[in-house]
């Protein structure tokens, strides 16, 4: 059997934020705390993640992390724009040094034009940093979710990086 990606991932995260002394919050949307649950199966996980943020509905993530309603009623609650506010409002909200932030559409149902099952917004931030990918993921719903997650902690990863080569 195959190793799994996601374990592989999530323990490479955790020894590179140990290394650098960094604490990483999170805010989900379509992987409803999936990320946080698969980021806390490590033992020792609470040295470095401090929290998660489920903001599934567009109340919470206004509300939670503070994502402009205008922002949402412009560009929807699936956008670079909406992934950027929740990565910015962990940052905000938590004692962290990074943050990731998820909102997409897992299915099977919710695509609207443009925006398809398997549309996926990751953001990433830090102090002075801040990006977003938008992700086409295939498969069914556990499909969309595990694929946000590995990218997830891979963009965690990549920002470890940024910093260490700064």
């Amino acid at each position: 059997m195959a190793r799994d990606v996601i374990a592989a991932l999530t323990e490479a995260l955790g020894r590179a934020l140990i290394a650098d002394r960094r604490r990483l919050g999170v805010a989900e949307s379509c992987t409803g705390g999936g990320l946080s649950y698969r980021l806390t199966e490590l033992p020792g996980s609470s040295d470095w993640f401090d929290r998660g943020f489920v903001t599934y509905s567009n109340v919470a993530k206004t509300s939670l992390l503070g994502v402009p309603e205008g922002v949402i009623a412009m560009h929807g609650a699936v956008s670079a724009e909406v992934a950027e506010a929740m990565a910015r409002g962990v940052l905000d909200r938590a004692p962290v040094d990074l943050s990731v932030a998820i909102t997409g559409i897992a299915g099977p149902s919710g695509a609207c034009p443009g925006k398809p099952v398997g549309t996926v917004f990751i953001a990433v931030a830090a102090q002075g940093h801040l990006g977003c990918r938008r992700h086409w993921f295939a498969g069914d719903r556990g499909a969309v979710r595990r694929q946000s997650i590995e990218h997830a902690l891979r963009a965690l990863l990549d920002l470890q990086e940024v910093f260490k080569n700064a």
